[in-house]
């Protein structure tokens, strides 16, 4: 029921951004705050009745939101969780020292950071975003929080390109409500 509410709210456009692609928009499930509720909470109810039992701590510390719509789901749940929340961005953007990673594109390389000290040592960290396609940002994210001396525990997308098999890219699982197998 809660997937299906949350789907009502992605809506296709073909073509976009380019021709053969049909783009899922997150934007109007935004405009709906009963589907907002319903997507955090599908987030944190999985949380804590699977990945936290998984944890030293039996916590979630930090929540890594990648540039730039995992900024919108990230603080709400690491609210929820009692957790941390640190942007992951793209290169030039942050202060301070960063940590850096590559990550390929279908049009190059680009790079995310994180600064230094954003995460400390041993710290139970998940990775959030909005849609993940081959799996090459999400990938970078992970290499980034390895950088700070930690490990993510998991991956958390609503939309996943399953088709693309990005899983086998990352190093912890893989949670997506929506899976896109075409």
């Amino acid at each position: 029921m809660d997937v299906e509410f949350i789907k009502k709210h992605l809506v296709p456009h073909p073509d976009f951004p380019k021709k053969g692609i049909v783009f899922l928009d997150i934007f109007p499930l935004l405009r709906n705050p009963i589907a907002v509720e319903t997507l955090i909470t599908n987030f944190v109810h999985h949380l804590t009745s699977s990945t936290v039992a998984k944890t030293p701590n039996h916590k979630i510390d930090v929540v890594v939101g990648l540039d730039a719509r995992g900024f919108l789901f990230g603080p709400i749940i690491a609210l929820r969780l009692g957790a941390a929340f640190v942007p992951v961005r793209k290169a030039g953007k942050l202060p301070g020292q960063c940590h850096t990673a590559l990550y390929e594109k279908e049009y190059g390389v680009d790079s995310f950071d994180i600064q230094v000290d954003a995460i400390q040592p041993g710290q139970s960290v998940i990775v959030v975003d909005d849609l993940i396609a081959t799996g090459g940002s999400a990938k970078a994210a992970g290499e980034l929080v390895a950088k700070c001396g930690s490990q993510v525990l998991e991956y958390l997308f609503i939309i996943e390109l399953a088709f693309l098999k990005p899983a086998e890219k990352l190093d912890a699982p893989l949670y997506s409500i929506v899976q896109v197998e075409d």
